[in-house]
């Protein structure tokens, strides 16, 4: 394909998992997550990469990392925004920690991939083609008890991508978003380890209650989410919304202008 593609949290789980399946299709890669290490060692694994020091939640930090990618790889013609992070807690928290909690995951999961966004649509535009592939969640699309600022965050960034397709629409430039119910992967892994020590169930119990959760009743596989990232960038179709919960994937309908 030839394809130069920035993927965000691409140091393990689903980010790694994407980064390996676009390697497949021939790509060339910016791998940036907060931890160098992990997207060094993918990106040796990989050849075809290069590793870069990202903080999307970080403002700063997202102008820097583009500007080495573009030193690095040169034009970027993809940007998966996969990073972010999930942070369970009542409603209203006792601690009086709530509003550090939900501007932490909106700084994360909304600002960070629109930041992302942002710093590369100018020159996507001015090309006359590339595209955006967000990776939600299942929580873009409902609720869930005891994560209501994460799925705010998420609402917010599906919301922008709805938007962003309809006013990008005739660029050349296409948006598209993914959204997983629970996933195989390290964020999962934390969950369960917290709903464990919480309640006193086994993590194998745990793990169970979190599969029987998603409408097909097992976890989703990374592999999956990073198969249907690859055929999003590929398809040259604009809004496509994609729910993965285990399952074969549901396509929503695109958003359409009025």
């Amino acid at each position: 394909m030839g394809r130069v593609v920035f993927v965000t949290g691409a140091g393990r789980g689903i980010g790694a998992e994407i980064a390996r399946e676009l390697s497949t299709a021939g790509d060339t890669l910016v791998l940036g997550a907060r931890t160098q290490s992990e997207v060094e060692r993918l990106a040796q694994e990989l050849g075809r990469a290069f590793a870069v020091e990202l903080d999307v939640g970080e403002p700063r930090s997202i102008t820097a990392a583009v500007v080495l990618a573009r030193s690095k790889a040169g034009p970027i013609d993809a940007l998966v925004n996969n990073a972010g992070i999930a942070i369970s807690a009542p409603l209203v928290a006792r601690d009086g920690s709530q509003d550090e909690l939900c501007e932490r995951q909106m700084r994360v999961n909304y600002h960070g991939a629109r930041r992302m966004a942002e710093a590369l649509l100018p020159e996507m535009k001015s090309r006359g083609g590339g595209c955006i592939v967000n990776v939600a969640s299942a929580a873009a699309l409902r609720g869930y008890r005891y994560v209501s600022a994460y799925c705010a965050s998420k609402h917010a960034l599906l919301g922008w991508s709805r938007a962003a397709a309809l006013e990008l629409e005739g660029s050349g430039v296409r948006v598209a978003t993914v959204c997983p119910h629970y996933v195989d992967s390290p964020m999962t892994d934390e969950s369960v380890r917290r709903v464990a020590q919480k309640t006193g169930r086994s993590e194998a119990e745990a793990r169970a209650f979190f599969a029987a959760e998603n409408p097909s009743g097992v976890l989703v596989r990374p592999r999956q989410i990073a198969e249907v990232v690859r055929e999003l960038l590929e398809c040259g179709r604009n809004g496509s919304i994609v729910e993965l919960d285990g399952g074969a994937p549901r396509y929503h309908p695109a958003a359409t202008a009025p």
